[in-house]
């Protein structure tokens, strides 16, 4: 490493100054045709932002419709404008398996019927799901469209049968 050039007892607040170049004198825009920065003094010749106190915000856009309010709005499936996602769900409904507990005696077969009776399956042509949220004590004969792996397994423990309906 090289040595310092100055004598380290020499520095103090009397003599510290910037680097030569590093500070420049501010521009005094509006001076005359020779400056540079005369008549409109950089501010253009119209518009918005040659006008006193325009406020020169973040996104603006000098009058233009900015990018914020040009990109497409509401967004979500319900929204006529947004993309179509109808065709991608998966329209089931699903019957946890405490409510098969809670509204069918032992032994009872539960077929989509008696699950529309029961007042646990309403939607009409809308395929039947059975899930496992809850427990199951009694042996039920389901019949459903769909069981998810756990109900399955839980009906299944209980003594009942899983059936699927076309």
């Amino acid at each position: 490493m090289a040595e310092p050039t100055y004598d380290p007892k020499d520095v103090g607040l009397h003599n510290l100054q910037p680097a030569p170049g590093s500070r420049k004198p501010r521009k005094r825009v509006g001076r005359g045709h020779g400056s540079g920065m005369g008549k409109t003094a950089g501010r253009g010749q119209d518009g918005y932002g040659s006008r006193s106190g325009a406020k020169d915000r973040q996104r603006f856009e000098g009058g233009q419709m900015p990018l914020h309010m040009r990109m497409r709005k509401l967004r979500g499936p319900h929204m006529k404008k947004s993309m179509p996602f109808e065709m991608f769900r998966t329209h089931t409904q699903g019957v946890n398996i405490q409510m098969l507990e809670r509204r069918f005696e032992s032994g009872a077969d539960v077929t989509l019927d008696a699950l529309k009776s029961a007042g646990l399956a309403k939607a009409k042509d809308v395929p039947v799901k059975i899930l496992a949220k809850g427990s199951i004590t009694k042996p039920l004969n389901v019949h459903a469209h769909k069981f998810s792996a756990a109900a399955k397994e839980a009906i299944e423990a209980a003594g009942g049968t899983c059936t699927i309906v076309e």
